[in-house]
């Protein structure tokens, strides 16, 4: 089955093939680093992480560039309240959002690129429109002309035929299908803003041109994917467009990727409803790290996810549910041999996965295989049919899911937050098969007061003890 994508740009789902060779170019647009991240658009990055992850699976090759808007209006508003440069404000958000993402175990872009390292290539990008006639300067700002470009809202599939002509925007962040002509660069108002010296005059660039000047720098004038969230279709994305295809004649991006938005319990996440939840949050709540992606990919990205703290526990427990199979998988003692429908079973069970992820990421569907193999191989084992040999299958399918999913792995504690509270770590293997041996000569001596005395202390350090057939079985927490 091939490998399909939605494409927001011809709204279709369409055969993915990359423009050149097995190399995917790809551009996602990433953190604006004027505060902690908030799991809205985590549930856009884990998205992102998923897409990639899947490429690398199919046996494409990746140069991937995510960029970091390190200077915009709410930075500089932020930086300024706070008596700091925009350097060193937006140095902490930022390096606050690489341990959330190590949290979130996302993987990192080939490319990482913030905004204010490649300023020369926007004055590059901004002098070759203005040269082709697409830009004007009023009140010393240089902006974009969109009637000059007309295949203006073929990414919104909005009918801008009767823009105003001279209607002018220079904020950053503007949310009406409004279309007016967007700035390119800001002319310096103060001597408090940053501001470099060019030859359109001193100031910072807009937004919309970052993006178009650093994917087209590190990737050519065509990229295979774009993504981002839903929001930043218009006008974001729109003016890209239009930026980087006046510059180049040619299309800027082939496949056009969106998330859809997160809500909390049926509502638009905002601080006013108190319903505003960072990554760290979430962690100081006492929730793991890979049961947040889990919800977070849980829902296909074209959805709506509707983030709730039940779904957040039901993400837990479904977790442990693979853990706990994939725990009966390595300390169970099999039958020697190899039943051969188990193995066929085995390999459904990747192809479904495989075949839910090609139809456009649709990981409810790539889950629900996965579910429905552990319901049938755990019914397998508890009926004797499970031999030696097909725990290699089963572990295959387990190690498929997880190069994507990435949530088997409990969390250790980190910079984004702490999983456990200090001094109940847990402790090393070594110390608890110690202290699990202590335990089984103890019940053996019939002495269940200290039998009982190490199951809760494990218990306490996040290790839970398993009695079973074939001994005691450990898992974490």
């Amino acid at each position: 089955m091939p490998l399909r994508f939605y494409n927001t740009l011809t709204q279709e789902v369409e055969i993915f093939r990359p423009l050149q060779d097995n190399t995917v170019r790809m551009y996602t647009c990433g953190p604006t680093v004027y505060n902690y991240v908030h799991i809205g658009n985590f549930r856009t990055f884990t998205f992102q992480d998923i897409l990639r992850r899947w490429l690398r699976y199919r046996g494409y090759q990746l140069n991937h560039v995510m960029n970091v808007t390190d200077v915009d209006d709410k930075i500089i508003a932020n930086a300024a309240r706070a008596g700091k440069s925009i350097k060193d404000y937006t140095t902490v958000f930022t390096r606050a959002f690489f341990e959330d993402a190590a949290a979130l175990r996302l993987q990192k872009p080939e490319h990482v690129a913030p905004a204010t390292e490649h300023i020369q290539q926007m004055v590059d990008a901004i002098e070759k429109l203005a040269a082709q006639g697409y830009t004007y300067q009023s009140d010393g700002s240089t902006y974009f002309r969109i009637s000059n470009f007309p295949d203006y809202g073929k990414l919104s599939h909005n009918d801008f035929s009767g823009i105003r002509s001279g209607a002018r925007v220079d904020v950053d962040e503007y949310d009406k299908a409004d279309a007016r002509d967007f700035v390119l660069w800001k002319a310096r108002r103060d001597n408090s803003e940053p501001a470099w010296e060019t030859s359109f005059g001193a100031g910072r660039p807009g937004w919309h041109i970052e993006c178009s000047a650093m994917a087209m720098s590190y990737l050519g004038d065509t990229l295979d994917i774009h993504a981002g969230g839903v929001d930043l279709i218009f006008p974001h994305h729109e003016n890209e467009i239009a930026q980087s295809e006046s510059i180049s004649h040619k299309p800027f991006a082939r496949y056009w990727l969106h998330a859809e938005h997160l809500q909390i319990e049926s509502q638009k996440m905002s601080k006013s409803l108190g319903n505003f939840y960072t990554l760290r949050d979430l962690l100081d709540m006492g929730y793991k790290a890979e049961a947040i992606r889990y919800l977070l990919a849980s829902v296909p990205y074209r959805k709506k996810l509707n983030f709730t703290f039940e779904g957040l526990r039901a993400a837990t427990k479904s977790i442990e549910r693979l853990r706990d199979f994939e725990l009966r998988l390595t300390t169970t003692k099999f039958p020697p041999g190899s039943n051969p429908q188990l193995t066929g079973r085995s390999q459904a069970a990747i192809e479904q996965f495989e075949n839910g992820m090609d139809e456009d990421l649709n990981t409810a569907e790539a889950l629900a295989s996965i579910y429905e193999y552990v319901r049938a191989m755990n019914t397998a084992i508890d009926q004797n049919q499970f031999r030696e040999e097909n725990r290699w299958d089963a572990a295959r399918v387990l190690e498929v899911f997880d190069s994507i999913f990435d949530v088997l792995k409990p969390s250790e504690p980190d910079a984004a937050g702490t999983d456990e509270t200090p001094g109940t770590e847990p402790p090393p293997d070594l110390e608890i098969e110690r202290l699990v041996e202590e335990r089984t000569a103890a019940k053996k001596a019939r002495d269940f007061k200290r039998s009982d005395a190490i199951r809760a202390e494990l218990l306490e350090k996040g290790v839970v003890l398993e009695d079973t057939k074939d001994g005691v079985r450990w898992k974490r927490k």
